[in-house]
């Protein structure tokens, strides 16, 4: 056969072959195109969510109340299905048939999370027949209703040898402890603290003397010019001191909806002592742990699920093991486990306390995801996707939004996406990184900036959405009045572009190298930590404690 007959042979049979080739690599790249496509549409929504919760919250003065938190993280929600629905406009998606491709919105809060998803309303007989009655009712039973399912704590079961309790952990060191041990009931809360010593009066935590601080400021609206005001925060609230209120007699206020509120509790005024209760109450706490209660021998293997079984393992998207429950044996109140405190990163507790906290959600939301399946009009089988360990150490470290987006057609194959975005400035916790520190200059720093070492003139320790703008409305004028609460300003190099700003670990032992930034750091902390919104307190008993 001659060579000419070869080659046209070769095209006749090779030409097809290229040409589906091309195809379908074409059709992956626009698969792929689309693919980035929605996950960025997903990042943007999940982010203006996220960004809704957080303006909502800061200036809220009942965002820690629990029909408050509600309230906010469904308007949140509808954000995100605003957002989301617009984004999809042009591709024939609206938010209301959106609603079918997203199976659950997670949002973690500082001692648990909601989930947000479709589920059958179920009510019982007298309510679903008054119901039947009146033709204005919201529901019915048996009805696919979207929305937050109830809250779900990070808890877990221990059970051996003369101890049953239950451990409910939270975003920081702070716990609650419910059941029996060695014949005692339990019931009791506090934050997991090492290193604190006391004598007398004195407190001491790393070394560092803990003391009262002087009286604290901040600006609050008004509407000819902001006013500091002598304030004191408990419980999650602000109450704020008006020497001019009652012609001169003067009243404490606080913040509702807008309005000031008189007449409130009579305070001391003077030293604020949050940061002294924090170190010496922890140091009684784990007293009362060890001493009292004998709960010192409390392992992971000792943790059950809801059937009474040992925990499984947990394992990442791989399948490895990044957490042996039942192996492992690490002890949970390990108070200075050679020589790591049990607040530090790396500390047995702090593993398994990341450890149960994420296995609570990834076993929730299974079975959201899974009973999702019989409320979807489609023929798509929703599952609970593998997430990323560097999303579950941002999830497993502060209030977030996980969303999912799955059985969108994206050409050759079935979009399954999620996102995490991260609230870190909120009202719900208060993390190492949530401190900044003032100087005289009249800038604020993050604690692990160079330039702050050695440095004179450095002032206070402050939360950090304390530097946020607030907004306040005049109920009789309907205007809104914005203010800062803090007039420190960022500094350029360690807030803007974060090139002072030392790469830590720990920041606790970054501490023990400089104890005079380390003195206010550990102030602050404890100060912000101990007034923040616990529900396990009573209000009126702790409110008591600051006449």
């Amino acid at each position: 056969m001659k060579i000419q007959y070869l080659a046209v042979v070769f095209v006749i049979i090779m030409l097809p072959i290229s040409l589906i080739f091309s195809a379908y690599t074409g059709a992956q790249v626009d698969t792929l195109k689309l693919q980035i496509s929605y996950d960025i549409k997903l990042d943007n929504a999940t982010y203006d969510a996220i960004k809704a919760f957080q303006l909502n919250t800061i200036n809220s003065s009942t965002s820690d109340l629990t029909n408050s938190k509600i309230r906010d993280i469904e308007a949140a929600a509808n954000s995100f299905f605003t957002s989301i629905g617009t984004a999809f406009n042009m591709s024939g998606y609206n938010s209301e048939v959106l609603k079918e491709y997203v199976p659950a919105l997670v949002f973690t809060m500082y001692d648990g999370f909601y989930i947000y998803s479709p589920f059958e309303n179920t009510l019982d007989d007298e309510t679903a027949q008054n119901l039947s009655q009146n033709p204005n009712a919201e529901y019915t039973a048996g009805e696919k209703v979207t929305g937050l399912k109830p809250y779900i704590f990070y808890s877990c079961r221990y059970v051996k040898s003369g101890i049953d309790v239950v451990i409910t952990y939270s975003l920081d060191n702070y716990i609650t402890i419910q059941g029996t041990a060695n014949g005692k009931a339990i019931n009791d809360a506090g934050y997991l603290i090492d290193d604190v010593s006391t004598s007398g009066s004195n407190v001491y935590y790393r070394g560092v003397r803990i003391e009262p601080e002087a009286q604290l400021y901040e600006y609050v609206e008004d509407q000819e010019e902001d006013k500091q005001y002598p304030y004191i925060k408990i419980n999650g609230a602000k109450y704020y001191w008006d020497q001019e209120y009652d012609s001169g007699n003067g009243s404490w206020f606080y913040f509702m909806n807008g309005e000031r509120m008189y007449g409130q509790d009579n305070f001391q005024l003077g030293n604020n002592d949050m940061a002294y209760r924090y170190y010496r109450e922890a140091a009684e706490f784990k007293d009362r742990i060890l001493n009292e209660y004998g709960l010192g021998s409390l392992t992971s293997a000792d943790a059950r699920d809801e059937n009474g079984q040992p925990i499984a393992n947990l394992t990442d998207a791989d399948g490895n093991v990044v957490y042996n429950f039942v192996g492992g044996n690490y002890n949970i109140f390990d108070f200075n486990n050679g020589g790591v405190s049990i607040e530090e990163p790396t500390s047995d507790f702090n593993q398994h306390r990341l450890a149960v906290i994420r296995y609570v959600i990834e076993r929730n939301l299974s079975i959201a995801l899974a009973n999702y399946n019989n409320y979807g009009s489609g023929s798509y089988e929703f599952s609970m996707p593998k997430l990323a360990e560097e999303d579950w150490e941002r999830i497993l470290n502060n209030v977030s939004l996980i969303s999912f987006l799955q059985g969108l057609s994206i050409g050759g194959k079935v979009y399954n996406g999620y996102s995490v975005i991260n609230n870190n400035k909120n009202e719900e916790v208060v993390t190492e990184d949530s401190i900044y520190i003032t100087t005289n200059d009249g800038y604020f720093h993050r604690a692990t900036e160079r330039d702050l070492i050695g440095r004179s003139d450095i002032k206070m320790g402050v939360f950090n959405i304390d530097f946020e703008r607030k907004g306040v409305t005049n109920n009789t004028q309907g205007q809104t009045h914005y203010y800062y609460p803090k007039r420190e300003l960022g500094c350029y190099t360690c807030y803007v572009s974060q090139t002072s700003v030392q790469a830590i670990d720990n920041i606790y032992e970054y501490m023990d190298s400089n104890s005079q930034l380390a003195k206010i750091y550990y102030t602050a902390l404890g100060r912000e930590r101990y007034s923040m919104y616990k529900t396990f307190r009573n209000q009126e008993e702790h409110k008591s404690l600051f006449m």
